[in-house]
């Protein structure tokens, strides 16, 4: 399922003497199946486009399209609930949307409420269970006796169970340590791969922006200022700055290493594992051609 922004502008309190633009006449298209992150400052807009991608906002100006649907501003949009289903949402501490008296009742009820029958929404529940890394046991718990981390494992879960086709990630690893981080966005790469799914991520973690993502896009002031993949993005430093943005880690340590070898990396490196790679190659050839 694609998704297509054109000229999307929003503003909140439209017509009133509050009105207020957060999106600017924004173009951005998702094609099928790619890892999509965007970043950008507190207050750039992330959180409001994030919103359109399956029409809890609709656009003030312009037109967003969602597989075949397309919401077009100043008219109707009509059965939103089938793009609702296609795409799902977890926000920033999606445990908080949390109420059923058990973690059983809590995954079932967004598909059931979408007419998926009690046994199949059943067998989802106790397969998606397994997928985010909890024990059956835990279904038949109050979700409010869990921890932190396994709530929002839970929250996950009853994200996945409307089995949709685009993923959407507002700050996902918000509030938890840096082990639990690791797995959870583990965790949505591995469902990227395996299910095929459209992956958003919404984040101000460049790391995360860099390790996973197919493509990026930066958001500043409320419009979409410069897209790319990960290498191209992270590649010009004086740009970022501009948009207050920093180089991830990975990319300014790489730096020190050339300033240390006295010579350049044949490229930008976004991970740890390809740093070591390359700079174990450039060390090579330096030893063979001695």
């Amino acid at each position: 399922m694609d998704i297509k922004l054109q000229q999307v502008s929003y503003a909140y309190s439209m017509g009133t003497p509050f009105e207020k633009f957060a999106l600017f006449d924004v173009d951005l298209t998702i094609p099928h199946g790619t890892y999509q992150a965007i970043i950008g400052h507190t207050g750039s807009g992330k959180s409001t486009i994030l919103q359109h991608f399956n029409g809890l906002l609709k656009p003030s100006k312009g037109e967003v399209h969602i597989g075949e649907r397309v919401i077009v501003a100043g008219k109707k949009a009509k059965e939103l609930k089938p793009i609702r289903q296609k795409v799902g949402i977890v926000f920033q501490f999606p445990e908080h949307q949390l109420f059923e008296e058990t973690v059983l009742k809590d995954i079932m009820f967004g598909p059931m409420n979408f007419g998926v029958s009690e046994q199949v929404a059943e067998q989802r529940a106790r397969e998606l269970i397994q997928l985010v890394g909890l024990p059956d046991d835990i279904l038949n718990k109050s979700p409010f006796d869990l921890s932190g981390g396994q709530m929002r494992r839970v929250a996950i879960a009853g994200v996945l169970a409307m089995d949709p086709e685009v993923i959407v990630l507002d700050e996902p690893t918000a509030g938890l340590d840096p082990r639990g981080q690791k797995e959870i966005m583990d965790m949505f790469y591995t469902l990227h791969k395996e299910r095929g799914l459209t992956t958003i991520l919404v984040t101000h973690s460049m790391e995360d922006a860099a390790k996973y993502a197919d493509r990026i896009a930066i958001m500043h002031e409320g419009k979409c200022v410069l897209t790319g993949t990960p290498r191209e993005i992270f590649s010009d430093a004086k740009t970022l700055e501009k948009y207050r943005l920093e180089l991830p880690h990975i990319v300014r340590f790489q730096s020190k290493i050339e300033e240390r070898m006295s010579k350049p990396l044949s490229k930008i490196c976004l991970t740890e594992e390809e740093l070591a790679e390359e700079v174990a190659r450039s060390l090579r050839e330096e030893r063979d051609g001695q």
